[in-house]
């Protein structure tokens, strides 16, 4: 079996485990075996070309950016809120590949990389010591994003607050760089 069939069976095997959110109840993830698994096909796919040119990403108004804080997270929670999210974010950017001549995507020990011809590679990675989760872009360059808890001020509603990956110096949302740069559509992701 080769290293990359060894590397798919391994994240099909991983997203088989239950999990356990926060409140102790367990979480399950269906697996799509026929995802995972290369199978010849004669079949043709719609084709999407990639854009060169991409949306700026919104960052968060100053007002908002005022009142996000890191979220103080255990080691386990980090870990589980990260790799959740770049379980998604690979998922969408494979799905992405589907649809864009070209677009290449590989992730192999925590490390993710998307690369667009004759564009660049975005590459995308956890580090654990500062819990954060890095991306090098091509267009916006290097952000290391926080998970940030937003609005659980005296104002608002408790357990109301949402949380993102954000880059504390400008406000920038990782989930809006990835839909401006790379067209993954990450609305709703980790909210």
């Amino acid at each position: 079996m080769s290293a990359i069939n060894l590397i798919k069976l391994g994240r099909v095997a991983g997203r088989a485990l239950p999990r356990r959110n926060g409140t102790g109840i367990r979480l399950t993830r269906s697996i799509s075996f026929a995802r995972s698994l290369p199978i010849a096909s004669i079949t043709t796919r719609a084709v999407q070309p990639f854009s060169t040119t991409s949306r700026a990403a919104k960052p968060l108004t100053t007002e908002i950016l005022q009142n996000a804080k890191e979220a103080p997270l255990t080691d386990n929670q980090y870990h589980e809120l990260a790799d959740d999210y770049l379980d998604t974010v690979l998922e969408k950017a494979e799905a992405r590949a589907e649809a864009v001549i070209g677009l290449d995507v590989e992730y192999s020990a925590g490390v993710m990389t998307i690369e667009v011809p004759n564009v660049g590679k975005w590459v995308i990675n956890k580090q654990p010591p500062n819990k954060q989760i890095w991306l090098s872009s091509p267009r916006s360059g290097p952000k290391r994003f926080n998970w940030v808890v937003i609005s659980e001020d005296q104002s608002s509603k408790q357990d109301t607050a949402t949380g993102g990956w954000i880059y504390l110096k400008d406000g920038a949302y990782l989930n809006e760089i990835l839909d401006a740069e790379l067209g993954l559509d990450m609305e709703g992701v980790s909210d």
